[in-house]
């Protein structure tokens, strides 16, 4: 495959089933058992462990349905405290090699280690490197992905999951993109696959018979994007200073709330949830959205946008009243939620450049 732009050493970091292993590691007696992170009665499981994965409870899935496929599943309520601290830790590790890192979340990011502090010229040599650190400061397992571009390297991570690894040489894209299956491609969900499988497109090969035309005709400008990253070309740079555009707190309650001063206590007490996670990290709003999700599924938010930040609890508890105001519905109430955008992160943004030199020999995997 002939690459017209420089070529790049791109790792892409992800934990093998982050919150369920810290809770795994922290209470030895939840070690080879099936558990959830989440609330049994209500919401959803937030991580599954591999234990529980093997009878298809997933993240995402509502805790009913994660309890009937496995009966006999433990549910633990989340810690996102402890999860954040160990999360501190492993990003630590990935800024002693380089500090183009970004973080997707709390237990994955990508790394761009072109050029690196240590100048070593393996990428495989510094995944490897990684994760045994990891393991051996949180004594917890991840999984890397190494390759020429972010999304190779987010495909590849996931091939050797758990505690493995995967490198795709740039002498392999071609082959390995031919024979991806087209629902593992990045921004092909259920719904486009489906359509993608009606056309007869099931791997990549069959994807690039297509012309550009014809992808734009089918699926708008992402025809656009099939049409490229089907042909490796994926040109999103490690981006290490991402702008937080929100912050959020939500509550799903054990039994569905009607009272108007049950809600008027939980709107307070999002508030000033809300207001600590704002002041720890020197955030400041100017748009406050509330939430809100009935007893039948239905989703409600309404947003007051001023022209000065927010400051205090007590300004956010207020709005969050007149929003609740506004409701369309007198329902019972199943979730609350409260959040703040247009945030003076925006005003901080730092540019940052992208390293871009030749690409060294990949170790075999």
């Amino acid at each position: 495959m002939d690459f017209l732009l420089p070529l790049r050493k791109i790792i892409h970091v992800d934990m093998d089933a982050f919150y369920a292993s810290v809770e795994q590691h922290d209470n030895p007696t939840l070690k080879g058992k099936p558990i959830a992170v989440g609330g049994q009665h209500r919401g959803v499981v937030a991580a599954a462990s591999y234990e529980a994965r093997k009878y298809g409870v997933r993240s995402a899935m509502p805790s009913k349905t994660a309890k009937e496929r496995c009966p006999h599943l433990i549910f633990v309520p989340p810690r996102f405290a402890r999860y954040k601290e160990i999360s501190k830790k492993i990003r630590e590790i990935f800024y002693e090699y380089t500090d183009l890192v970004e973080p997707l979340s709390l237990d994955e990011a990508y790394l761009d280690v072109t050029e690196n502090k240590k100048g070593i010229e393996s990428a495989n040599q510094i995944a490897r490197e990684i994760r045994q650190k990891i393991f051996e400061q949180t004594g917890l397992t991840a999984s890397a992905g190494i390759s020429v571009n972010k999304f190779l390297a987010k495909v590849a991570s996931d091939i050797n999951k758990p505690n493995g690894q995967k490198t795709i040489h740039p002498d392999k894209v071609e082959h390995f993109l031919e024979e991806l299956p087209v629902e593992k491609f990045y921004g092909v969900g259920k719904v486009t696959a489906n359509k993608m499988f009606s056309l007869g497109i099931y791997k990549g090969k069959d994807l690039k018979k297509r012309s550009l035309e014809e992808l734009v005709k089918i699926f708008g400008k992402s025809g656009g994007h099939y049409y490229n990253v089907v042909r490796g070309i994926h040109t999103s740079e490690v981006k290490p200073h991402r702008i937080q555009k929100s912050v959020a707190v939500e509550r799903t309650f054990f039994e569905d709330l009607f009272d108007e001063q049950q809600i008027n206590e939980k709107l307070e007490s999002l508030s000033e949830e809300l207001h600590q996670r704002l002041q720890k990290n020197n955030i400041l709003g100017r748009t406050l959205t509330l939430k809100i999700k009935y007893k039948d599924f239905s989703l409600f938010t309404r947003s007051i946008t001023r022209e000065e930040y927010f400051t205090n609890p007590e300004q956010y508890f207020n709005t969050g009243k007149k929003l609740w105001e506004l409701r369309p519905y007198d329902k019972a109430v199943r979730l609350l939620g409260l959040s703040l955008s247009h945030l003076n992160t925006e005003e901080k943004k730092q540019i940052s450049v992208q390293l871009k030199i030749p690409f060294e020999e990949f170790e075999n995997q």
